[in-house]
């Protein structure tokens, strides 16, 4: 099975008109990636925010008629130059269709590369190590080994489709905040919870119940999993929004700086009296805004921060 990419230049035109010309020619997949280095920070629910320099880059799968001729070939050389040749041919002829579709200048401005076939859940695994948190937190990958530590607590986890693997400074800050802590017999809400990694976490190191929240339904899907996966699932609670949750003693809201800024009224009514709020997501700059909308009913323990983020953790007054 031999694949291609074509990529260009957004520009001017439409995502939409884009996504159906592509569609129209069978793209695997379609991508937008930053051209550039420019941060795209705080979309809202359900909004795509693009930058100003995007580059569009669609897969496609070499058509079966083209493929049928190069199997043709016996000579493994002359094999692989046709097979080359009628990758960039089948490319060719949907440049066509797109520059039709789109305009004469996509001819003019796309690029098109071979792309390997390879077992792409092996190659991001091979870079997704084991980490540690505090003394003895970690997160490890479902096929790694258990860490030496006789008393390492340990979390299995994947990369997938929602955000929450400990390699982001912001679920790295958390982690770290959290082991940290005395867990034990406590209930914990972890608001925006992606992957579950925070509130497996802290079941994991001694609560007793944890209500995970999150308006993404795939994030929902990934807790619930994830929770099976390590054995904590019966002491585990997942919500979408909107949900009303009883107080809990410690509450960790890992999302977005203005998110936790509309949502103060709702994580102060779930922290009770004496509990611990955790708030991350957020950039050092957007720091000073955040603690100033929970300054009424918390007192202010430390800031930790790594790299350009940071992590909030307060106390709820009494």
């Amino acid at each position: 099975m031999t694949f291609y990419e074509i990529e260009f230049p957004l520009a001017a035109l439409s995502v939409e008109l884009v996504e159906a010309a592509l569609s129209e020619i069978d793209a695997c997949s379609i991508t937008f990636v930053d051209r550039g280095d420019e941060p795209v920070l705080e979309p809202k629910p359900g909004e795509i925010r693009l930058w100003s320099d995007t580059m569009v880059r669609a897969l496609f799968q070499e058509s079966s008629g083209v493929a049928s001729s190069n199997a043709a070939s016996s000579n493994a050389a002359s094999s692989d130059a046709a097979s080359s040749d009628a990758v960039f041919t089948d490319a060719a002829r949907n440049l066509d269709r797109l520059a039709t579709a789109l305009g004469p200048h996509i001819t003019e401005t796309a690029r098109v590369r071979r792309v390997e076939n390879q077992q792409w859940e092996r190659v991001w695994l091979a870079d997704w190590k084991s980490m540690r948190f505090g003394r003895r937190l970690w997160v490890c990958p479902t096929a790694a080994d258990a860490p030496e530590d006789p008393n390492a607590v340990v979390v299995r986890l994947d990369p997938g489709l929602a955000f929450g693997t400990g390699t982001h400074p912001t679920t790295a800050l958390c982690l770290q905040i959290l082991e940290s802590l005395p867990l034990t017999g406590r209930r914990v809400v972890d608001y925006g919870c992606g992957s579950g990694i925070l509130g497996i976490a802290a079941l994991k190191m001694g609560a007793a119940h944890v209500v995970a929240v999150d308006l993404d339904p795939q994030a929902l899907i990934a807790t619930r999993n994830n929770a099976i996966r390590n054995g904590v699932s019966s002491a585990i609670e997942v919500e979408g929004v909107p949900v009303r949750l009883r107080p809990a003693s410690c509450v960790v809201a890992n999302i977005l700086a203005g998110p936790l800024i509309e949502l103060a009224p709702t994580l102060t009514a779930a922290c009770e009296a004496g509990g611990d709020l955790l708030l991350s997501g957020l950039l050092k700059t957007q720091a000073y805004a955040v603690k100033a909308a929970y300054t009424s009913g918390f007192d202010m323990v430390q800031v930790v921060g790594r790299d350009d983020w940071c992590c909030i953790h307060a106390r709820r007054a009494a």
